[in-house]
């Protein structure tokens, strides 16, 4: 595909305007290190040594950090929080990470969404993961914060450009949430892009959704094993959805970007052989997609421009994200006039 490079560093430059509002499954990544010691007389199990803890926004949080190194900080959260340390764990990552976090919810009968990794090390071998210990509430919102998140929301969606609905299906995006999310952006105008992995046709009328191929097979019960295959799985997802167009991620093999009237547009992927890590790229996808869309970008052109800022983290280990500079950088790399 010929691609203007000029428009594409324009629309990138302008990436730092518009202020965009997250609303979905926040959670913290606790990474817990210690160096290997012995073996337990108790059991037969490693002791690790303490060396330090860091903490990373996961989930839906991820997204919002990415979109905060991009924009500045011109970014809010809504989502649930317990009355647990994990919360002040949240809120100290989010403060650090130039996030708004006023419109967070706090219940006192759920847990703040944590995964904890624990790593080992010795003095011959890398660092490796050895368990991970997730911390969440399954059961369904109460109605009381329920309301209140749709309170938030009717609050801070008229103060926004833009508003990613990042369902990681921990609760906080009931039926009637997505429903009021989709409802106040078309009131007030606002863009609205969906990052979910299954019943994508509850999303109705939104501007966009970005799931990825998995996902999109699950959903429209077929394999995609060509391209015409492809065609056929992206208009059924802008027929059950309505949305006004889909951009699908297919991981090696580039993006897929569906508009009506049965247009299509395949985009490559930009650094195939040095790929490190694809945790978090969807989430990286979706915020620097929505940011473009929200700055004045063309479907393609905005997926063109998420898609260089994924080439840029996948070369990170973890949830990492990417700035303005480097997504220039890489177009200039990348990009032929």
């Amino acid at each position: 595909m010929k691609v203007d490079k000029t428009k594409l560093i324009e629309l990138v430059e302008q990436l730092d305007k518009p202020k965009i509002l997250v609303v979905g499954d926040l959670a913290i990544d606790e990474m817990v290190y210690g160096n290997t010691e012995r073996i337990s007389r108790e059991a037969p199990v490693l002791i690790l040594k303490h060396t330090h803890t860091k903490h990373i926004l996961g989930a839906a949080s991820n997204a919002a950090h990415n979109v905060s190194t991009i924009n500045n900080g011109k970014i809010s959260v809504i989502g649930i929080i317990g009355t647990d340390y994990q919360a002040e764990d949240l809120i100290n990552a989010f403060k650090e990470a130039n996030v708004n976090c006023e419109y967070l919810v706090e219940d006192a009968s759920r847990k703040t969404v944590t995964k904890t990794r624990i790593s080992g090390s010795c003095f011959q071998s890398i660092t490796q993961q050895i368990v991970r210990i997730d911390r969440q509430t399954d059961e369904p919102l109460s109605d009381e914060t329920e309301s209140k998140i749709i309170t938030n929301l009717e609050k801070a969606i008229p103060e926004h450009d833009a508003v990613i609905l990042s369902n990681y299906h921990i609760g906080t995006l009931t039926d009637n949430v997505i429903k009021k999310t989709i409802e106040l952006c078309k009131k007030h105008n606002k863009i609205v892009v969906v990052d979910a992995q299954k019943d994508l046709d509850i999303y109705q009328y939104v501007t966009s959704m970005t799931p990825n191929l998995p996902d999109t097979q699950k959903y429209v019960g077929f394999e995609v094993q060509n391209t015409d295959d492809l065609k056929r799985a992206g208009k059924k997802l802008l027929e059950d959805t309505n949305a006004e167009f889909v951009l699908v991620t297919c991981g090696s093999g580039g993006m897929a970007v569906f508009e009506k009237n049965d247009v299509f547009t395949k985009i490559p992927v930009f650094n195939k052989a040095e790929v490190f890590d694809v945790t978090g790229a969807g989430d990286t996808v979706t915020a620097v997609y929505t940011l473009a869309l929200a700055a004045g970008a063309e479907p393609v052109y905005a997926a063109i421009i998420g898609n260089i800022a994924a080439s840029i983290v996948v070369k990170q280990f973890g949830c990492a994200t990417t700035t303005i500079s480097e997504i220039k950088e890489m177009i200039e790399q990348r990009i032929n006039k």
